[in-house]
């Protein structure tokens, strides 16, 4: 494939800042190769009004709390190295949603989107570990559900991974992918990494 031979791709390293698997296959699937690397914050001390400026700012403690790790042979490596971190709320009714504290609070999610919509507010940042070029935007997705059975909210409870996510929020798994009634942008943003913000932002970083 052309993607994954471009000279653009051959030239750059590039550090995901996040564990999430998601934004790991994403990336992957855009051409990349990457290593990983976290940042361990408490997202919970970052609060903003608007949910597109509280993701800009937990990207952009997430990206300083990386580079107070030794990240020297990057920086002296030949080749430039890109950061990516990103973070992701659920809006639901104006309110932001974040990963559920608890089954209960999971489940009381899914029931809200059953018949109703949601969306999605996710925010990439790139920075330039050798120049410091730093740039980050914001991408919106609008959700729009069937209604969801009783049932297959209480096996994804029972699954678990509706725990791990913003707002319980999960389109491309398949007991609720059926359920999706229309997607107002695109899956892999709601997934966590918008392909094409992402791309623009690495290529615009260099």
């Amino acid at each position: 494939m052309e993607a994954n031979t471009s000279p653009f791709k051959a030239v750059v390293q590039i550090i995901l800042g996040s564990s999430s698997i998601a934004r790991r296959t994403i990336l992957a699937e855009m051409g990349y190769e990457f290593t990983i690397m976290t940042a361990d914050i408490d997202e919970k001390c970052i609060r903003k009004d608007k949910p597109e400026d509280l993701v800009m700012a937990l990207a952009e403690a997430k990206a300083e709390a990386i580079l107070q790790r030794p990240i020297g042979d990057y920086i002296k490596d030949a080749e430039p190295t890109l950061l990516i971190t990103c973070d992701q709320v659920v809006v639901y009714e104006g309110v932001v949603r974040e990963k559920p504290s608890s089954k209960e609070e999971a489940r009381q999610y899914l029931k809200d989107y059953s018949g109703s919509h949601a969306a999605t507010v996710g925010s990439v940042l790139v920075t330039n570990l050798k120049t410091g070029f730093r740039k980050g935007e914001w991408d919106r997705v609008e959700i729009y559900f069937h209604e969801i059975p009783d049932e297959i909210i209480e096996k994804l409870i029972e699954e678990g991974i509706v725990l791990n996510v913003a707002g319980g929020l999960i389109i491309e798994h398949p007991l609720i992918l059926p359920f999706v009634k229309q997607v107002v942008g695109t899956t892999d943003s709601v997934m966590g990494l918008p392909k094409a913000l992402t791309d623009k932002l690495l290529r615009e970083a260099l």
